[in-house]
C-alpha cells in the first residue's frame, strides 16, 4: 500500500532540498511552524528549544524579592480548599491506632506441639537408638535437632558415634584446637652450601618464615642457583626478601632450566621486580608454578598487570600464577592462558 501526501508519494519528497522549501514561507508561516514543531537538540539553549507563548509585553526587569514577596502574598488571599467536615477542636477524627500485642517470650517457650500418630509409629520411636533418631531427623529435615556432625554422618551414611546424644537445639561443632606450626628448622648455611655446590640430593628447599637471612646469603644462593642443575623448588615466602638480591634471582631463572617452582610471597618486592620475575621465565620457559603474593605495597596497578599479562601470554609452559590482579582484562587473559597451557600438557599425555 503506497501512502501519499497531497498527492505525491512519500519518496517524491526525499530529493527536495529542505532550505528551499523554508525560504519560500512567509514570515507568519514560520511563526506557526515553530510553534508546531519543537526541536529535539539538547545543545540548543532554552530560549530556542521552549518557545515563548505570552504575547504581554514585559513590565521590567525581573527583580527576585518581589516576585517572591508578590506569590506569598498572593497565597495567603486565596482561600484554602473546603473540608468535607470542618475543623472542631476536641473531636477526634478518624480510628485511634492501637499496636497489637506481642506474645511473650515465656509464653512461646511453653507452646506444646501435639503430634497425633499411629500406634505403631509410637512404638518404632519409643524403642528407637539415639542414633536411629538422628538419622530420622536428618531425612525429615530436622536440622535444629542435631548437631552438625550428626547431620552429616546421617546424610553421608556413615553412621553415628558412639555416645552421641540427641539434642534439642542447635549446637555448633567444637573448633579442635591446634597448636602452632613448629618452626622451620632448615639449616641455612648447610642446605646453602649444597645448592652452591650443585648437591644431587637437594630437589627442594624451603626457607619459608626464616628471619634474619642477611643478603649476602641470599645472593650466595641465587648465585648458585645460575649453575645449579638439580634443585627443583624453591620456597623463600616471608623471609623480608627485598628487589636488592632479586636481581640476582632473575638472571639466574634466565639460565636455570630445572627450576620447576618458586615461591617469593610475604615478602617486600616492587610491583616492577615482580614484573621482571614474570619476563625472566620467558627465556628457558622451565618455570611451571611462580608465586609472588602479598607483597609490600600489594597493589600492582593497571599498567603493570597488563605489562605481566602480556608476559604470561608468551610463556607456554607455567601452569599456575600466584599473583592478585586487580584489573579484570588482566585476570581473563592469564587464566585462559594458563588453562591453555595445562590443555596442552593433558593433550599431551593422552596421545602418549
Amino acid at each position: 500500500m503506497t501512502t501519499k501526501l497531497f498527492g505525491k508519494d512519500l519518496k517524491d519528497y526525499d530529493d527536495l532540498d529542505i532550505d528551499d522549501l523554508l525560504a519560500k514561507l512567509t514570515p507568519e508561516e514560520l511563526e506557526q511552524l515553530s510553534n508546531e514543531v519543537d526541536p529535539d537538540d539538547s545543545l540548543l539553549p532554552p530560549s530556542q528549544r521552549c518557545k515563548d507563548q505570552t504575547t504581554k509585553a514585559p513590565t521590567g526587569p525581573l527583580n527576585r524579592r518581589k516576585l517572591l514577596e508578590y506569590l506569598e502574598t498572593r497565597a495567603k488571599e486565596q482561600e484554602d480548599w473546603p473540608e468535607h467536615k470542618p475543623f472542631e477542636a476536641g473531636i477526634k477524627r478518624g480510628k485511634v491506632w492501637i499496636p497489637k500485642e506481642r506474645p511473650s517470650d515465656q509464653e512461646e517457650d511453653e507452646i506444646e506441639v501435639e503430634l497425633d500418630l499411629d500406634l505403631d509409629y509410637e512404638q518404632a520411636l519409643a524403642g528407637a537408638s539415639e542414633a536411629e533418631l538422628v538419622d530420622l531427623a536428618a531425612i525429615l529435615g530436622l536440622h535444629s535437632m542435631m548437631n552438625q556432625d550428626q547431620y552429616h554422618a546421617s546424610i553421608l551414611n556413615k553412621g553415628q558415634k558412639i555416645g552421641d546424644k540427641f539434642e534439642s537445639l542447635v549446637h555448633a561443632t567444637q573448633p579442635k584446637c591446634l597448636g602452632l606450626e613448629p618452626d622451620n628448622d632448615t639449616n641455612v648455611d648447610k642446605t646453602l652450601d649444597q645448592v652452591v655446590k650443585n648437591d644431587s640430593s637437594l630437589r627442594k628447599l624451603n626457607w619459608n618464615n626464616i628471619k634474619n637471612i642477611s643478603k649476602e646469603k641470599f645472593k650466595r644462593l641465587f648465585e648458585g642457583l645460575k649453575t645449579n642443575t638439580n634443585l627443583e623448588e624453591l620456597s623463600l615466602a616471608n623471609t623480608d626478601l627485598t628487589d636488592g638480591p632479586v636481581e640476582i634471582l632473575i638472571q639466574a631463572l634466565e639460565q636455570n632450566k630445572t627450576l620447576k617452582s618458586l615461591n617469593v610471597e610475604s615478602n617486600y618486592l616492587t610491583p616492577r621486580t615482580i614484573c621482571d620475575l614474570v619476563k625472566a621465565l620467558l627465556p628457558t620457559q622451565s618455570i611451571l608454578e611462580l608465586r609472588t603474593v602479598n607483597q609490600s605495597p600489594q597493589v600492582l596497578g593497571t599498567k603493570i598487570e597488563m605489562e605481566i599479562a602480556k608476559l604470561v601470554e608468551q610463556n607456554d609452559t607455567l601452569l599456575r600464577l600466584g599473583i592478585f590482579f586487580e584489573t579484570a582484562d588482566a585476570r581473563i587473559h592469564v587464566t585462559a592462558k594458563l588453562q591453555k597451557n595445562s590443555d596442552a600438557i593433558r593433550i599431551k599425555r593422552v596421545g602418549a
